[in-house]
């Protein structure tokens, strides 16, 4: 039974661990496994641990995009990476342009798991998708940025959206990412959806206190959707390098596509000031520089790593789950 007004976000690569989810279920929250960058064996077994737990749990999944991307521009992307490979001694793989994230997979994974909710990020599938889901028992949440967006899925026939501001962490789930900012508000953005759309509107972005969490519920949403705050929880999976970063609060935030080609706030450092200019290509630039954000990290480089986070980092604390969960309720 989910008690909690917050919920913990997925985040995909590495933080968003069966425990995690599994610990935010034990204090009352709704805890989102990253379905993610995972293989579907992979993913399958982390949904079937948190189903043998009892844990009540939810489900992301990244929607592929609908429009392939300019080839040309990813090849002199990758040009443009050499001096990275050299730096790290790693070498830059050929460009992959087939990766849908093996998205009819994981809906069948996650058609057979029901789990309370299955959240879309990315993008909108077919009704089809959506259908399905709900007949096997899930709530189907959209990930919006937009008014548009909002309407879009609503006459999908989604149950729930998570409505993310420009201030969120991690990849903006933008369906138009050119030209992609990150400018407006979690909280005016709500604000605008939830006064145009009778769907359940769950506030995403720029929570770093109690306070935050408060404002995005006074604005109308019924439930907060957290990440950041808990990439620092005790049962992430969270590199210690990034940890510390986040526990500096001593840079900025930027929205960038260096790193995955799709827009992402994170930590400004080396890697997101020398390729301000990377082009749309997710996932083939993410596939590009895995290899050496894996370098960097292993090199102990922290400006080469991807360090996602929010506009009010510098807000979050370590902790427990359930200790960081109590910290952020308003109540």
């Amino acid at each position: 039974m989910v008690q909690s007004s917050i919920w913990v976000a997925p985040m995909a690569g590495g933080p968003s661990t069966p425990a995690l989810v599994r610990a935010a279920a034990e204090a009352g929250s709704l805890g989102f496994l990253a379905g993610g960058y995972k293989t579907p064996d992979a993913m399958s077994g982390e949904v079937a641990e948190l189903r043998a737990s009892g844990a009540s749990f939810g489900l992301n999944l990244f929607v592929p995009a609908d429009e392939p991307p300019d080839v040309e521009a990813l090849r002199r992307y990758r040009a443009s990476l050499a001096g990275e490979a050299e730096r790290y001694g790693v070498a830059l793989p050929e460009l992959r342009l087939d990766d849908d994230d093996a998205f009819a997979a994981k809906v069948e994974i996650a058609v057979g798991a029901a789990p309370t909710r299955v959240s879309l990020t990315f993008g909108l599938p077919g009704g089809d998708v959506v259908r399905c889901l709900q007949a096997a028992g899930s709530l189907v949440v959209a990930t919006v940025t937009s008014l548009a967006e909002a309407r879009a899925a609503q006459q999908l026939g989604v149950d729930e959206l998570i409505v993310q501001g420009g201030d969120a962490g991690g990849h903006s789930a933008t369906m138009s990412p050119v030209g992609y900012q990150g400018r407006r508000p979690a909280r005016e953005l709500v604000a605008e959806v939830v006064a145009a759309t009778p769907l359940p509107v769950i506030g995403a972005g720029g929570v770093g206190t109690a306070a935050d969490v408060a404002a995005l519920l006074d604005a109308g949403a019924r439930a907060v959707q957290v990440g950041t705050a808990f990439l620092l929880a005790d049962e992430a999976g969270t590199r210690p390098l990034h940890r510390e970063a986040l526990l500096a609060g001593d840079r900025d935030t930027v929205v960038t596509r260096a790193f995955t080609g799709h827009p992402a706030r994170a930590l400004r450092n080396r890697f997101t000031d020398e390729h301000p200019d990377a082009p749309l290509g997710y996932p083939a630039i993410h596939h590009l520089t895995s290899g050496l954000r894996a370098a960097a990290a292993a090199q102990g480089d922290v400006e080469g790593m991807h360090l996602w986070a929010g506009a009010r980092y510098a807000e979050v604390r370590p902790g427990s789950t359930a200790e960081i969960l109590a910290r952020l309720d308003p109540r």
